[in-house]
């Protein structure tokens, strides 16, 4: 089972994950051309995010794991936002 500490841990990181990767994509909308590679490396953290979420949901009780879930949409929701943008630049 997972324990509270390391959840709250890992909630802290994705947090960290999330802003890290809205302000490359304020910076990419303010910018014709942003910067591929620190929004790449944003793209990466919000993946490697949702992905070790997902593990560690195994492992996570009831309220964990809908704290889990949580997370995992905010991540997903601004991934897929920045993926769509990448889009239209391209």
């Amino acid at each position: 089972m997972a324990t509270r500490q390391s959840v709250d841990e890992y909630l802290q990181r994705c947090t960290d994950a999330l802003d890290y990767a809205r302000d490359q994509y304020k910076t990419g909308m303010k910018q014709e051309h942003y910067n591929e590679t620190e929004y790449t490396k944003a793209l990466q953290q919000l993946e490697d995010a949702v992905n070790d979420i997902n593990h560690l949901s195994l492992s996570a009780n009831d309220q964990q794991q809908d704290q889990l879930y949580r997370m995992r949409l905010q991540l997903q929701q601004v991934q897929n936002e920045m993926i769509l943008k990448g889009d239209t630049e391209r």
